[in-house]
């Protein structure tokens, strides 16, 4: 009976990853055509929802370097949110884990010192690439830098900013000074056991866009690592990752989701919205009939409570 079971089980698997690839075609060229009202109706959300899942299965999952500045204002603003309820003057410690290009980080840091010059920013900025950590260390762009990364990184600015973040030099953009001092890069893999004590504890920690990029277990045991980086009652961001590996964590470890903006967070990345159902990274529409949705759909959580010095 078992053997039995094992065996349809493997033929299940092998249609869903090899006989799946004409189907799916199909269904994309199908669902391209259909109406945005269509599209969102709950009929619609199920059957994508099931087609995101032979995606996820059949789809390699490598990581990419491609990112934007100032790419979820809405999540931003929710940083710029918590930051604004620190005391005068005082130290606020972040760490970004999987920092890219820097271009995520320079924007947080911007945005917190734009609200609160006050604050003194202790930021660790960390990648996995040393080729990566240092462009974003010398926070100089350029079209050849949007090359290595893979995307148009100024194309979510407007006029005005680039003009408050960048130094013009010739078709070079540099960070201006006051954004990037107080920022330390390291190379360094964000599953190491020693994280915690590499980085110290830290009042936020950012871990978006790519735990998604790894296999749902790695992705599991990885950000159970990063929360370990999380002061009590500290907070942790993080987006780009399957929802079912985030639900599962945040619920089995008790973290607190926070719930402002929410939705518009969930909504605030519009190519990840786009990308759904046809690429694994894609993210599903925001539905609060889930039974889960208050912790599905957070990017923002909470762990533990703020230890008597705080």
């Amino acid at each position: 009976m078992t053997e039995s079971i094992l065996t349809r089980a493997s033929r299940v698997g092998l249609f869903r990853t090899y006989a799946g690839r004409p189907f799916l075609r199909v269904n994309e060229w199908g669902w391209n055509r259909l109406p945005s009202a269509l599209k969102s109706a709950r009929p619609m959300r199920l059957y994508g929802a099931f087609l995101h899942s032979l995606v996820k299965l059949r789809s390699p999952r490598r990581q990419y370097h491609g990112t934007f500045f100032l790419r979820n204002r809405r999540e931003l603003e929710l940083i710029r949110a918590l930051a604004e309820k620190r005391p005068q003057g005082s130290t606020l410690r972040i760490a970004v884990v999987a920092c890219s290009n820097g271009a995520e980080v320079y924007s947080i840091v911007w945005t917190i010192r734009s609200a609160r010059p006050d604050l003194k920013l202790v930021v660790h900025a960390m990648d996995i690439s040393n080729e990566i950590v240092e462009i974003a260390k010398e926070g100089v762009y350029s079209q050849e830098s949007e090359q290595i990364v893979g995307s148009a990184i100024f194309e979510r600015l407007t006029a005005e900013e680039i003009r408050t973040m960048f130094d013009r030099d010739n078709r070079r953009m540099k960070i201006q000074s006051w954004i990037g001092e107080g920022i330390s890069w390291r190379v360094g893999d964000a599953g190491n056991p020693q994280l915690a004590d590499n980085l110290g504890p830290q009042d936020i920690v950012v871990a978006n866009k790519f735990l998604c990029h790894m296999a749902p277990p790695d992705a599991e045991r990885c950000l159970r690592n990063i929360a370990h980086v999380v002061a009590p009652g500290g907070y942790l961001v993080v987006s780009g990752i399957d929802l079912e590996v985030r639900t599962k964590v945040a619920l089995e470890l008790g973290w607190t989701p926070i719930p402002e903006l929410i939705e518009e967070i969930h909504n605030g990345d519009p190519s990840v919205r786009r990308d759904w159902p046809w690429k694994y990274w894609g993210l599903e529409p925001f539905d609060p009939k889930k039974p889960d949705w208050a912790v599905r759909y957070a990017s923002f959580f909470q762990l533990g409570k703020p230890s008597t010095q705080d």
